[in-house]
């Protein structure tokens, strides 16, 4: 799948376009000697296409046409390279993607020994007794798979606070010296039997281990010193960074409080924002009581937006948090958590229907999207028929009888393709086979009619929308695992594929007139790519590397420099 040859010829495109000859115009760009995907079913393919110095685009179609009608153009050479629209990943955590990049990283770590080496290896570069955060651990990839306990961290961590996230952000896993923090905060023991609404402390004859899920992780979250603006506004600019490196021209931020808002909005102001952040307010928090005063926020650059309030309802199927209808196949007698009461919920929802904000809803377990489906029917009533475009984030395990509502009730399904190929070798075991016919159904949701928009999950996946594209393809990991796929009958094609990261994610954020597919009178928003992910080998979807990534025409970033 990975050669030499084919490296070299990576290698060589990365310089080519690094270079990207240039003759003079008069404030018209061109682009040609390009392969173009544009997602617009009017015209699919297209060989130039020009911009205006306002980064709108002008016209897309055939080189030697547009050539003739600007003679004068700047041109850009693509190199005979693939062209697509700008990848829009309608899933991710910027904030929680550039903390990763400033914390201890524990992606990948294989034992619950290499995690603990890990946080120690950081801790050398850290001195003094300050709190030691990290994130990224997943106990289904150690020999072992149960969860790891604050004796496992006391050893190297006596008396300094470790808080660690679990990959999927779920759970926590904290020493001694934190829980000790937490607990005089509390005011309260956190042994016994008593257990925070919405969440679970995990406890060994009524003794707190040091792992603590979804809302019971807030004991601790809550006591670790937060980030000052100076800190939040640098872990954005990594984020950033690190999404147009991956062909990311807009990302939908998965719950961004007031307070980030505000630091987002003065790196707008100072252009610093280099993509389009569709930002969702976190919950019924302080952002939807200002979008339910003030409207719809919109930055007057295009590079920042406010319209939509994100909730939960149960947690995730990692650390067994999705709420399910039926118990865990490995977990009799669990069917996860509700992180809100179902009245709590439907209140919720009424009040931002009510302000006229777009509502979008975690959701895992089938039981967690059947609530979710359920309020959502109860409070639009007629409405379902509008353009709310109300979303239901992950949809990961549906009842297959509740896959035709999304499309009835117009409810996009916002989900992540790398979910399925990272959760495969385990999912199964959590809920039996029976339950897999709903399990990352995309196919079926796609054929009952509804709109899928595709993101990452990021910092809980890799931020790559090359691996969603991969994963949409083949079900299988980077390494072609399981041969032919996992529940291969849910595969989409590349062009399917395509458009959940580019036009239906743009819809889903009410973009799809402005970026999304390319055409006249939208924003030149594209990426140049080393290979068509249209015509490759689906094996090599996943090794397609980004040359360049432009926003409203400009190069915001190019392999090599």
């Amino acid at each position: 799948m990975r050669n030499r040859f084919a490296l070299a010829a990576t290698l060589a495109g990365l310089l080519f376009v690094s270079s990207m000859p240039v003759t003079a115009g008069e404030g018209v760009s061109l682009l040609v000697n390009a392969r173009i995907h544009t997602v617009d079913p009017s015209q699919p393919e297209a060989s130039a296409m020009a911009w205006d110095a306002n980064g709108q685009l002008l016209a897309v179609g055939d080189r030697k046409v547009l050539e003739q009608r600007f003679p004068d153009a700047n041109r850009v050479d693509a190199g005979g390279h693939a062209v697509t629209p700008g990848l829009i990943d309608a899933h991710g955590h910027l904030l929680g993607l550039g903390q990763s990049k400033r914390r201890v990283d524990l992606v990948g770590a294989v034992s619950l020994e290499e995690n603990v080496a890990r946080v120690v290896a950081f801790a050398r570069d850290q001195p003094g007794d300050g709190w030691l955060l990290g994130r990224g651990w997943d106990q289904n990839d150690w020999p072992v798979q149960r969860f790891p306990t604050a004796a496992d961290l006391d050893k190297a961590f006596p008396d300094r606070p470790v808080w660690l996230r679990r990959i999927d952000g779920h759970a926590g896993w904290a020493n001694s010296a934190a829980m000790r923090i937490a607990a005089r905060a509390a005011g309260r023991d956190l042994d016994g039997d008593w257990q925070p609404d919405g969440g679970h402390i995990q406890r060994v004859n009524g003794k707190a281990t040091g792992v603590f899920i979804d809302s019971a992780g807030d004991l601790i979250g809550n006591v670790v010193p937060q980030d000052d603006p100076a800190e939040v506004e640098a872990a954005l600019a990594a984020a950033f960074d690190a999404a147009v490196a991956v062909g990311l021209t807009g990302v939908h931020d998965a719950g961004t409080p007031l307070s980030e808002l505000g630091v987002m909005r003065r790196m707008a102001d100072a252009g610093k924002i280099p993509l389009r952040v569709y930002a969702m307010a976190d919950a019924d928090n302080a952002a939807l009581d200002t979008l339910c005063a003030l409207g719809p926020y919109r930055h007057p650059g295009g590079r920042l937006q406010m319209r939509t309030v994100k909730f939960y309802i149960d947690g995730a199927l990692g650390s067994r948090g999705a709420a399910l209808l039926a118990d865990y196949s490995d977990d009799p007698h669990n069917r996860g958590l509700l992180l809100v009461k179902p009245e709590e919920f439907e209140r919720v929802v009424r009040k931002a229907k009510g302000c006229g904000v777009q509502v979008a809803t975690h959701a895992i377990g089938d039981r967690g999207n059947r609530l979710v489906l359920d309020t959502y029917e109860k409070v639009l009533g007629a409405d379902a028929d509008g353009d709310l475009r109300w979303r239901d984030e992950h949809s990961q395990i549906i009842d297959p009888a509740d896959i035709p509502r999304f499309a009835k009730l117009g409810v996009i399904a916002s989900m992540q393709p790398t979910h399925a190929t990272s959760d495969g070798p385990w999912a199964e075991t959590r809920l039996g086979a029976a339950r897999m016919a709903g399990a990352y159904a995309w196919r079926s949701l796609l054929d009952s009619g509804a709109r899928l928009a595709f993101g990452s999950d990021f910092p809980v996946e890799f931020e790559n929308p090359m691996l969603g594209l991969y994963a949409a393809v083949t079900r299988q990991d980077r390494e072609g695992h399981p041969p032919g796929g996992w529940q291969p009958s849910q595969r989409l094609t590349p062009a399917e594929a395509l458009r959940g990261f580019t036009l239906d994610a743009a819809y889903a954020g009410f973009a799809e007139n402005e970026v999304g597919s390319l055409k006249p009178g939208k924003r030149a928003d594209f990426v140049i790519l080393s290979d068509d992910p249209l015509s490759i080998d689906a094996s090599k979807i996943d090794d397609i590397k980004v040359l360049s990534t432009w926003v409203d025409g400009e190069a915001v970033y190019r392999a090599g420099d």
